[in-house]
């Protein structure tokens, strides 16, 4: 594992769920990331993401650097060949290798525009930093998908001991639209394991068939939700009318009633969310979201430990 930005960075899904569990047993080792330093860029809000990810690294004894990009750097310019004699200050290529002499490790979390779907899916602001960083990069989020936020809700479902469990991924409704990458992501994940995965939402919110390939697709939640184990809810914006949304139907908030239909369900959410929107108080405050908050630590922290391993093994080679 080089970078970490995917699911198709990971050779075995299965096997590093088990480890970052494992790992929950006993986290702080400190030596392992002794003298290495993580750097940790934003370019846009975070709370779990930014503070399970420094959790995780002062777990492992590193040292953690943040930067609020858009706040607190120059403005970045991502053109090559671009004349810089507007509003960006600094190259893309030229920060990139300065903050790759500062940090062992780089990552980096940005949004969708929600206004270019060719640029979005591109990941044209993670792409560049892979292509000019000398170290590693891990997105904390990226354009199209968020593969800490999936693999710690792997983590939590395997924690549940259900083998071969049904997850319903529902979309549910909220006032402005939302990128993809939450359930982009998750689909990517949850289709690496033995779950029956049936997907949910209104006409014309269909995603990406990269995404959607071979899951099953019921545009009738009650029917998708039925014998479930596990209700992802996530609202997501329209793909094919790329950013719009489309529908903002209350009939699809997550209530108890529609709990009912499942198997004794466990309610799921990235956070944050939009209470009696997404869901109502009374799911929310029954379901698995703090849980899935906590493994984000173990989610970063197993990979921070891959990645700096792999470091002791290439400094130990040469």
């Amino acid at each position: 594992m080089k970078n970490f930005t995917s699911v198709s960075d990971i050779n075995d899904v299965e096997s590093l769920v088990n480890e970052a569990i494992a790992l929950k047993k006993d986290p702080v080792n400190l030596s392992i990331g002794s003298g290495k330093t993580l750097g940790l860029l934003f370019f846009n809000p975070s709370l779990r993401t930014r503070l399970s990810s420094q959790k995780a690294a002062y777990n492992l004894g590193m040292n953690v650097m943040t930067l609020n990009i858009d706040e607190d750097g120059w403005k970045i310019e991502f053109e090559d060949g671009a004349v810089m004699d507007q509003g960006s200050q600094e190259h893309i290529k030229d920060a990139v290798q300065v903050i790759s002499q500062y940090c062992d490790i780089l990552g980096v979390r940005t949004f969708a525009g929600l206004k270019n779907r060719k640029d979005d899916y591109q990941e044209k602001v993670l792409s560049s930093f892979i292509a000019h960083a000398t170290i590693p990069v891990i997105s904390l989020e990226s354009a199209t998908l968020h593969p800490l936020q999936s693999l710690a809700d792997l983590i939590t479902i395997k924690e549940q001991g259900i083998v071969w469990p049904k997850v319903a991924v529902s979309w549910a409704p909220h006032p402005r639209p939302l990128p993809q990458a939450v359930v982009n992501s998750f689909l990517e994940w949850i289709m690496k394991t033995d779950a029956e995965v049936v997907l949910t939402h209104p006409h014309r919110y269909e995603l990406s068939e990269k995404f959607t390939r071979g899951v099953t697709i019921n545009y009738n939640q009650e029917e998708a939700l039925a014998g479930a184990d596990f209700v992802y809810a996530k609202n997501w914006s329209a793909y094919e009318s790329y950013g719009q949304k489309i529908s903002e139907d209350p009939a699809w908030t997550i209530t108890m009633d529609k709990m009912k239909l499942t198997n004794h369900g466990r309610f799921m959410h990235c956070l944050p969310v939009r209470r009696n929107v997404i869901a109502t108080d009374e799911v929310i405050d029954n379901s698995l979201v703090i849980k899935q908050a906590e493994n984000r630590i173990y989610a970063a922290q197993i990979v921070l430990k891959k990645l700096l391993e792999l470091q002791h093994e290439v400094a130990a080679s040469h």
